[in-house]
C-alpha cells in the first residue's frame, strides 16, 4: 500500500445508505441495485461537465469503522455541480492523504480482495490508521484503483 495524496474531485450519482450486514443479506443488500443503475447505458448521459469515463465509487458518511454503516455514491467526476439530474446527489470528495491499492484482474474478485487487504490492515491497528471520513474507488478499464483516507501524524 502506497501512501499518496489524493486531489480533490467532485462526483454526482446516485447513492444508497447501507452497511456491511445488510449488503451480505441478499434480501437488505442495496449496492447490487445502485451499481446496475449507474452502469445502465447513458445513465450518466445528461451529467454537463464529465471529467473523464471512469466510474467512481464514494464511501461517506461513515457511522463508525468498517462494520457501520456508511453511505455509498456510485457516479461520474464532474467539473462542476450546478444542475443535478433527479434522483442524483453531488459529493465533493476532498484532497487527503490516502491508502492507494490497485485491484488488477478478474472483477469482482481483484477488488474484493484489495477491500479484504483494507480489512486486515484496520483490524491489526497497523498505521496509518483509517480515518474512516471518504473512500474512492476509481473504475477504469485496467481495473480499479482504492483510495482510502487515512490519519496522518500531527506535525512534531
Amino acid at each position: 500500500m502506497n501512501i499518496v495524496d489524493r486531489p480533490e474531485i467532485l462526483v454526482v450519482g446516485y447513492a444508497a445508505r447501507t452497511s456491511p450486514a445488510a449488503e451480505a443479506d441478499p434480501s437488505r443488500a442495496q449496492l447490487p441495485a445502485l451499481w446496475q443503475r449507474a452502469g445502465a447505458p447513458g445513465a450518466f448521459a445528461h451529467v454537463p461537465g464529465r471529467v473523464d469515463e471512469n466510474l467512481y465509487a464514494v464511501l461517506t458518511d461513515y457511522e463508525s469503522d468498517h462494520h457501520g454503516a456508511y453511505t455509498q455514491i456510485v457516479g461520474i467526476a464532474v467539473r462542476s455541480a450546478a444542475r443535478l439530474p433527479e434522483g442524483m446527489v453531488a459529493v465533493r470528495v476532498p484532497g487527503v492523504p490516502v491508502m492507494k491499492l490497485e485491484a488488477r484482474g478478474p472483477m469482482p474478485q481483484a477488488l474484493v480482495e484489495c477491500w479484504q487487504e483494507v480489512w486486515k490492515h484496520t483490524e491489526s491497528g497497523a498505521v496509518p490508521a483509517r480515518a474512516f471520513t471518504t473512500d474512492v474507488e476509481v473504475h477504469h478499464p485496467s481495473g480499479a484503483d482504492l483510495y482510502i483516507a487515512v490519519l496522518t501524524p500531527p506535525p512534531s
